[in-house]
């Protein structure tokens, strides 16, 4: 298998494990090979498959072919050129392989981040179209002393005046936070109010 997914044809393969034989020395030069019924057998494949092993060895210079009296083993430095040449061929084509998973991964990256840019512009559509005020946004930081309670306990309308219609969380958005919605640092809170409400909201989450 030279790829994921991508498999040699078998001649090559034969070859290939033929020309191992050789640079392994299990396989001399100057020894001549069996004839194409015997090696078919041996691989099971038929003397055609062989044929063609044997042709692509003798175009790499690894063997001569002479016709009715088989292959004879001629340079064990070709065989191992085609070794050589074999295992780039495969790290080339895994390497294609990859790129194409990459380059799938990223489109099916894209198409998640377009979705939620989509998700976002229609939500900041809807509150345009049914809420007819501004959305006041504020962070909550690090040193905010409502951090980790909830928003029943901070009594955060009773103390601005503010009501706070959702929570940005990273990517995320908390719609319609309930009373037992949990105040962390770097949420941002999106609310609605008068002039006063923001004075509040900003002194609230600074000092509590």
């Amino acid at each position: 298998m030279d790829a994921k997914g991508t498999v040699a044809p078998v001649y090559s393969q034969i070859a290939l494990d033929i020309a191992l034989r050789i640079t392994r020395g299990e396989i001399k030069e100057n020894t001549r090979l069996y004839g194409r019924s015997v090696l078919a057998s041996q691989y099971g494949v038929s003397p055609e498959t062989i044929r063609r092993a044997m042709r692509l060895l003798e175009d790499m210079e690894v063997v001569e072919t002479r016709e009715g009296r088989g292959s004879l083993v001629i340079s064990k430095v070709k065989a191992q050129e085609y070794v050589d040449k074999f295992s780039e061929y495969n790290d080339i084509r895994a390497k294609q392989q990859r790129l194409k998973e990459l380059l799938q991964e990223q489109e099916k990256l894209c198409r998640k981040i377009s979705d939620a840019a989509d998700s976002i512009v229609r939500i900041n559509e809807h509150f345009t179209i049914t809420l007819p005020f501004t959305i006041y946004e504020e962070t909550i930081p690090d040193t905010s002393p409502l951090i980790d309670k909830t928003l029943e306990e901070t009594h955060f309308w009773q103390k601005t005046r503010a009501t706070i219609i959702a929570i940005r969380r990273g990517d995320q958005i908390i719609l319609s936070p309930g009373p037992y919605a949990v105040m962390l640092a770097g949420d941002i809170v999106m609310y609605i109010g008068d002039t006063k409400s923001v004075e509040a909201v900003i002194s609230f989450i600074n000092n509590g």
